[in-house]
């Protein structure tokens, strides 16, 4: 069973440590700080590597040991790593903004055999979504949540009654004839030199089929843009609730500290 499949069967309330440490990888940063997993912060300041390139499995993973060196936390505390990545029983599936030989790669017997301890690792967007039903945005909200993120590509995290379903990858449905996040990422955006409005009409069609296969209850909007949801958000004429992240950056770092308690707590 998948160290996801794990956490995805329980609530955060199920969850008994009090603190866990959070691993955020991308592809030019490597992120990591302790999580108070009560109030859903930082329990210390982020500490931030450069991602080595090129960022293979042998190069990542001690970067990852070094990055988690600096926090005085007891050695018990649960470590949640997130990955750009599909990750299936603790195995990279896929590769983005990674070196490819990260695909069928054991990331969580890499980071566990260097770290000397065990760790869960997630897709980043699984992650980010988690932290926003448990702490941020969807907090409280029941039946089903999808977040998405909007960036380089459209990240998602589909969660229902705050049971997370992984690796959804919902950026890659096929949307009349594109890949959707060809079309709707903010990358798009800014490539096409699009107007907000201009870009409203692209996600209005994107969210628009997703509602459509899901019926969600919510849909939640993070990544960098949604600094400025003002700009874009009120543009869109969804039949569903739609909001803009709260935890933004930090989502990743709480979601994989999160999930890596809920695993723990099941293992006890």
């Amino acid at each position: 069973m998948t160290s996801t499949e794990n956490t995805t069967t329980t609530g955060p309330a199920r969850a008994t440590a009090t603190i866990g440490l959070g691993v955020d990888i991308g592809g030019s940063g490597i992120k990591a700080a302790p999580v108070d997993l009560v109030a859903g912060e930082f329990a210390a300041e982020r500490v931030r590597i450069e991602t080595p390139q090129p960022a293979t499995p042998a190069a990542v993973a001690p970067v990852v040991a070094e990055v988690l060196a600096g926090f005085d936390v007891p050695a018990d505390t649960p470590i949640g790593i997130t990955f750009p990545a599909v990750i299936q029983h603790g195995i990279a599936r896929s590769a983005a903004n990674v070196d490819p030989s990260w695909i069928g790669t054991d990331a969580e017997t890499l980071f566990s055999e260097a770290l000397g301890r065990p760790v869960v690792v997630v897709n980043d967007a699984d992650a980010a979504g988690y932290a926003e039903v448990t702490f941020g945005a969807a907090k409280g909200v029941h039946g089903v949540v999808l977040v998405t993120t909007l960036g380089t590509g459209i990240g998602s995290a589909l969660i229902v009654d705050g049971r997370l379903v992984p690796n959804t990858e919902l950026g890659h449905l096929e949307i009349d004839g594109h890949d959707a996040e060809k079309k709707a990422a903010d990358s798009a955006r800014e490539r096409q030199d699009l107007s907000w409005s201009q870009w409203a009409k692209r996600l209005q069609r994107y969210y628009s089929h997703v509602e459509d296969l899901l019926w969600p209850d919510l849909i939640v909007v993070g990544g960098g843009v949604s600094k400025k949801h003002e700009k874009f958000l009120p543009l869109l004429d969804l039949r569903t609730p739609i909001v803009p992240a709260q935890l933004r950056n930090d989502a990743g770092i709480i979601g994989a500290a999160s999930l890596a308690a809920a695993a723990a707590a099941t293992r006890r």
